[in-house]
């Protein structure tokens, strides 16, 4: 197991006696991130706080560079592994930056006095995660984003092969959270730092993860790379979706369509659709989309919103069996829109079908 940083053997976690998930065998390598995914409720924070030494394990063992996490000194531990959980700290009268100082104190003396090169270490980490400003704020003050950027300045300080995160994007807003994600991949990238960690936001998993746990029913049901794991049937399984869809392509989710007889005839392609397809959803305007191909940026997207889509296999140019369909529904509807400006040879038929809309006087702009 020496190609293994952070390795598990048979582990059992869980609360109390009774062990919630069994069986756990978790393979990370330095210069890797493993990101858990999976409903609320599933175990995702029980394993990551067993691994840490956070619960008491209730069966197996969990490795670190090879040795028995529970044979390692809590000083020497640290100077391996960070943690980044989501409870709060409980901190009186401490400054962001003395709660940064003390990802230092595995390196110091028993009195905790920080010298010269911790006190660079301390701002280097402030300034990696933009949060110097923060630097003499009173910790018990910051907001929950803030908070979570001066806890990971924390676990950088510690300078650690290993860290372990827990939801580290739950608070933060759509810059920080790719600050982050940044950081720690540079880190991954430049260090060889290996990274555990579970995230909610779907997009953000399938794009920064080498591997992907999905736990779900008290089980591991699924461990792989994110081309195995993300799949639009799969991610609706694993979430029980009984609403709306997720689309793999997009690594996006969509709302549930509009149900009915087509109302608007969308003459969309190459993502010029898409914004009328959401807004229409949002209406609740049943619709009907096409002539697309398969491979259209439109197409996923149409597939989710649409009562009916037209399609037309890829590379292949519009047939006259869906172009007539496709004809019959438009003079059905209530209305043509066109965001489509551009007719090519493989989407003639396209224009067709805004030459009959406005003939028929149903093209609105």
């Amino acid at each position: 197991m020496k190609e293994y940083y952070v390795y598990t053997e048979d582990l059992a976690v869980g609360y109390g006696k009774e062990p919630l998930i069994q069986n756990i065998e978790i393979r990370l390598r330095q210069g890797e991130i493993l990101t858990l995914i999976g409903p609320n409720g599933a175990g995702k924070s029980t394993i990551l706080k067993s691994m840490t030494r956070q619960l008491a394990l209730l069966g197996g063992t969990v490795y670190l560079d090879g040795i028995d996490m529970t044979s390692i000194m809590d000083k020497e531990l640290a100077k391996k592994l960070a943690v980044v959980m989501t409870e709060r700290m409980r901190t009186e009268l401490m400054t962001c930056e003395d709660v940064v100082a003390t990802g230092r104190y595995p390196y110091t003396g028993r009195l905790g006095i920080l010298g010269k090169e911790d006190r660079e270490k301390v701002q280097e980490a402030l300034k990696l995660v933009h949060a110097e400003e923060l630097s003499e704020c009173d910790f018990a003050q910051i907001s929950d984003g803030q908070r979570q950027r001066i806890l990971l300045a924390r676990a950088i300080c510690q300078e650690p092969e290993a860290i372990v995160l827990d939801e580290p994007t739950s608070f933060l807003d759509i810059r920080h959270k790719l600050e982050l994600l940044t950081i720690l991949k540079q880190m991954v990238q430049e260090k060889k730092l290996a990274v555990m960690m579970s995230l909610h936001e779907l997009d953000l998993a399938q794009k920064i993860s080498d591997q992907v746990i999905c736990v779900h029913g008290n089980v591991i049901e699924k461990y792989g790379r994110p081309e195995e794991i993300f799949t639009s049937a799969y991610i609706e399984a694993l979430y029980g979706m009984t609403k709306g869809s997720y689309n793999a392509e997009f690594g996006c989710l969509e709302m549930e369509r509009t149900e009915g007889r087509p109302r608007v005839f969308v003459i969309g392609g190459g993502g010029s659709g898409i914004p009328i397809y959401r807004q229409l959803q949002r209406e609740g305007i049943p619709f009907a989309a096409g002539v697309l191909h398969e491979n259209d940026v439109d197409y996923p997207v149409a597939k989710a919103l649409a009562s009916q889509v037209f399609v037309q296999k890829a590379f292949e140019p519009i047939g006259e069996q869906v172009l007539g369909q496709a004809k019959l529904c438009l003079k059905a509807c209530e209305k043509t829109l066109c965001p489509l400006k551009l007719f090519g040879s493989m989407n003639e038929g396209n224009l067709q079908l805004q030459r009959l809309a406005r003939q028929e006087g149903l093209l609105h702009s």
